[in-house]
């Protein structure tokens, strides 16, 4: 199944009624007195876009609570929106605020139910993805890889299970990393909090999703875009990408005691998305031991979080996970961890035919004029000195220096032998003792 089709992914369907909410009704209640209280707010329609519940459901909430004298009409008509009722807490309606307030400070979007939640998970799986050699291809246009590389990364990355990827440093592990997300065509559902356990777990951030344009809902047009429950995000799909900072704690649940809510941690945000680790063997924690912490959801495709009482429950694990080392992976993994990852693909240097594509593709780009004196210069005399070893990042260090050089002296782009010798002695360090 093709979910790059112009079908895209279900979107989660709003709810049409209180009882389809599957939440405590306490809880409920509480959000909307709190949403009020804290926003001010006194019309239905209003109400109904602070948390994001279609206006019938909010209207439902909100006899509820009048029932409960918790909530009062205000007996004027709102003359600005259409003649709409106007509401307001009442004291006891306030009492219960700030009560429900200092029991957890969450108010705004009402969360969706953790089990709810799985539902859709599975509706825009990443393993749902087929990603095709074309899109995969354009998605690494900006990159010269050899065929052979595309034919290892295809399937991991249709598998949607764990990549390995390993190999000399500046070889574009990273930029590979991206092309694999921008593959990635389509857009999922992200919520803006769930629900388990009475505790509410904010997941949706601006730092990770990207929201994707709201579809306009036109009466005119001949095919009506479909609603969705807007307690969730459309988001292009998610991609964390941690390095040399990532801790065992960052994949935990944040509690943040003054609120006293729950943030989502970092793989449950990528969920429907891309986890890339770069730089594996560069953090505090020993590699295997991050690789350990992934076993279980890498097998089961579910995570086990706990909440400050203690308590674990479980969560859908649906993320496509990159592991990018420049270590061999025999000396930073044990054979248990490394079959878990399911695919190992090497990323090598450029052979020199490639290298000099490379290097042409970036002085094109760069307004850098190509001189074949300098060229046999730089394969002849400088890359003999470290073994005839390219790599991918050199293209780009070697010309940004030279242009460097050129602006400096006020003399037009030019490559000589003397220019590549300049910008070759800034790319190596010399050896040498340095007397303290």
């Amino acid at each position: 199944m093709n979910m790059q089709a112009s079908t895209g992914v279900q979107p989660p369907p709003p709810p049409s009624r209180l009882e389809e909410m599957r939440l405590p009704v306490v809880m409920m209640r509480d959000i909307l007195l709190k949403t009020m209280f804290r926003k001010n707010l006194d019309l239905a329609t209003d109400i109904a876009e602070a948390i994001c519940l279609p206006r019938a459901v909010t209207q439902e909430l909100i006899d509820m609570a009048r029932v409960q004298k918790l909530i009062e009409a205000t007996g004027t008509l709102n003359a600005n929106s259409g003649g709409e009722m106007g509401y307001q807490l009442t004291d006891a309606g306030k009492s219960r605020a700030l009560d429900a307030l200092s029991q957890s400070e969450y108010f705004g979007a009402m969360p969706v139910p953790l089990s709810v939640y799985r539902e859709q998970v599975k509706r825009q799986s990443i393993r749902n993805i087929q990603v095709t050699r074309e899109q995969l291809t354009n998605a690494m246009g900006h990159l010269i890889l050899p065929n052979a590389l595309l034919d290892h990364l295809g399937p991991a990355v249709s598998a949607g299970r764990s990549i390995l990827m390993y190999g000399p440093p500046g070889n574009g592990k990273s930029s590979i990393s991206n092309g694999i997300r921008d593959a990635m065509g389509d857009k999922i559902y992200v919520p803006r909090a769930i629900e388990y356990s009475g505790q509410v777990i904010t997941v949706y951030d601006p730092i990770v999703h990207s929201s994707a344009e709201v579809e306009v809902d036109d009466p005119n047009s001949l095919r009506r875009k479909r609603t969705f429950d807007t307690r969730y995000v459309r988001c292009e799909r998610p991609t964390v990408i941690t390095g040399g900072e990532l801790s065992l704690s960052m994949l935990d649940l944040v509690y943040n005691p003054t609120a006293r809510t729950y943030q989502a941690p970092l793989q449950l945000k990528s969920t429907g998305g891309i986890f890339i680790v770069d730089d594996l063997g560069r953090q505090a924690e020993p590699p295997q031991a991050l690789v350990n912490r992934w076993i279980v959801p890498l097998e089961e495709a579910k995570d086990i979080l706990a909440l400050q009482s203690g308590e674990k429950f479980e969560v859908p694990f649906d993320t496509l996970v990159i592991f990018s080392t420049n270590f061999h992976p025999n000396s930073i993994f044990d054979k248990a961890a490394l079959r878990r990852i399911f695919y190992k693909i090497k990323i090598d240097g450029p052979c020199q035919s490639d290298f000099l594509k490379i290097f042409a593709m970036v002085a094109r780009k760069k307004g850098m004029p190509l001189d074949e004196a300098a060229l046999i210069y730089l394969i002849k005399e400088k890359y003999p000195t470290i073994n005839n070893v390219y790599a991918n990042y050199q293209p780009v260090f070697l010309i940004d220096q030279m242009i460097s050089i050129c602006n400096f002296e006020g003399i037009p782009y030019q490559m000589t032998p003397e220019l590549i010798e300049r910008a070759w002695a800034n790319m190596f360090v010399r050896e040498e003792e340095i007397q303290h």
